[in-house]
């Protein structure tokens, strides 16, 4: 048989027939299990476009989705009665684990004091101050979404640049900013497939490039039209890909000498320790954002400028007309988001947890690479503080292209709902998972007992 040929019989490692066979079987055994889950889907399926309250709720790869009863701590209860050790953690959401106490007092408390009215509060006070104290001397605006964060930041950097266009990186991920709905086509930066009712060419807001390229960086930005440089310190919506040395000290530098922002979107980052990637780090981006866990689990994401940056914002305010900035939402900003950003930041965001987090996730990321040791896997294990994902390729990987390369759905589908009928929840998106301040060794040492019978499974 020709090296292609047998290629062709196999996905990183694995052979075809034998996915299908592990397919068709574990989907009968997560399906026989769920029988009220079906049931409630079915009786509900006409009043939801597609079935489901959000559209990619069909995007995790179990036959149907899962229904949770409840939650607590890391782990999920559905309403058939299966008890799973959560480690997406609603993809970052509830990183600190679901509905810590001092965030579920901070709601209880304020829902007996309202929950908006477009006024400052004492823990809106606090917050700021907390939010300086961990994250660095920013001054800060409070958003519901990442994505709102993102898109004020860029609004920012336009405004202050007077320049029209935002980098990124291909294969990135800031939530659902149009700018950043680009990838690389050979050189070319084109829209993404699959855009709903993309009506504009996004080239003419964003140029794209490769992750770890500071070469194409520059290139870009001696157009003289990039108004900032929008990035995750770590590439993680797209298989992991770390930094390389000197990249972001090549960013800063050279963001500096053609006049464009540095944003930081540390959205999932900041499993990276207490402050983020950028603390840790040491970085000095003009522009700072984070979203998710931010406020324990409770819609808030939070974007701040360097004071100097400030300046030049306020200097371009005073020419403008008030009102109608495009920035800002009217629920934006509610003291229910200050009382659980302040609880979190105080109570929930300490070095004690990240402490935990770590020492779990170190365990954890030991773990699955035995594992794939053991099995002779083709594959490899990436860790960033709390954050894990094993990749089903080589690696590391360098770049967007590679990862979107180390990417195989058919078998991670496969995978999944393995892990899943094995008691185990991982992100939906790619093979991510995340460790908990609440998160248990137990819990740690099934999740990689599950991953080598899933392994032992397909490589049989």
């Amino acid at each position: 048989m020709t090296q292609t040929m047998a290629n062709s019989d196999t996905i990183a490692g694995v052979r075809r027939d034998r996915l299908s066979t592990l397919a068709a079987r574990e989907t009968r055994r997560y399906a026989k299990a769920r029988p009220k889950t079906r049931a409630a889907l079915d009786a509900g399926d006409g009043a939801f476009l597609a079935g489901v309250p959000m559209h990619w709720m069909k995007d995790w790869p179990m036959p149907f989705p899962m229904l949770v009863a409840e939650a607590k701590g890391a782990r999920l209860t559905d309403i058939d009665g299966y008890g799973i050790d959560d480690f997406c953690l609603g993809d970052t959401g509830s990183m600190f684990g679901h509905s810590p106490p001092p965030v579920a007092r901070a709601i209880r408390m304020q829902a007996k004091r309202g929950l908006t009215y477009m006024l400052p509060t004492q823990d809106a006070l606090d917050a700021g101050a907390l939010l300086t104290q961990i994250f660095g001397n920013f001054r800060w605006q409070i958003a519901t979404t990442a994505t709102d964060a993102n898109r004020f930041a860029l609004r920012v950097a336009r405004a202050i640049t007077g320049k029209p266009k935002v980098l990124v990186f291909n294969g990135c991920y800031h939530g659902t900013v149009d700018d950043t709905m680009v990838v690389l086509d050979g050189a070319r930066t084109i829209n993404r497939a699959g855009l709903t009712g993309q009506v504009t060419d996004l080239s003419t807001l964003a140029t794209a490039v490769e992750f770890n390229d500071l070469s194409a960086v520059e290139a870009a930005l001696q157009t003289g039209d990039i108004a900032a440089i929008l990035t995750e310190p770590v590439m993680t919506n797209s298989c992991m890909v770390l930094p390389q040395a000197g990249f972001h000290d090549g960013l800063r530098a050279l963001s500096r000498r053609y006049g464009a922002l540095l944003v930081m979107d540390e959205t999932h980052t900041i499993s990276s320790g207490l402050g983020g990637y950028t603390r840790g780090h040491a970085l000095s981006p003009d522009i700072f954002v984070a979203g998710k866990c931010i406020a324990g689990g409770m819609l808030a994401a939070v974007w701040g400028l360097t004071p100097e940056i400030a300046d030049r914002f306020a200097k371009y305010n005073a020419t403008r007309a008030p009102g109608h900035s495009g920035m800002g939402t009217t629920l934006s900003g509610n003291p229910m988001q200050f009382a659980c950003l302040r609880a979190t930041l105080a109570e929930v965001m300490t070095p004690k947890a990240y402490a935990h987090m770590e020492q779990g996730a170190a365990r954890l990321s030991t773990g699955l690479a035995d594992v794939l040791a053991k099995h002779k896997a083709p594959w490899h294990v990436i860790r960033v503080g709390a954050r894990v994902e094993f990749i089903c390729a080589p690696g590391p990987l360098r770049n967007g292209t590679q990862a979107a390369a180390a990417h195989h759905p058919e078998l991670e589908a496969v995978i999944h709902t393995m892990l899943l009928n094995r008691g185990c929840l991982i992100a939906p998106f790619h093979n991510m998972m995340l460790v908990s301040p609440v998160t248990k060794k137990s819990q740690i040492d099934r999740m990689i007992a599950a991953f080598d019978e899933t392994l032992t499974a397909l490589f049989a």
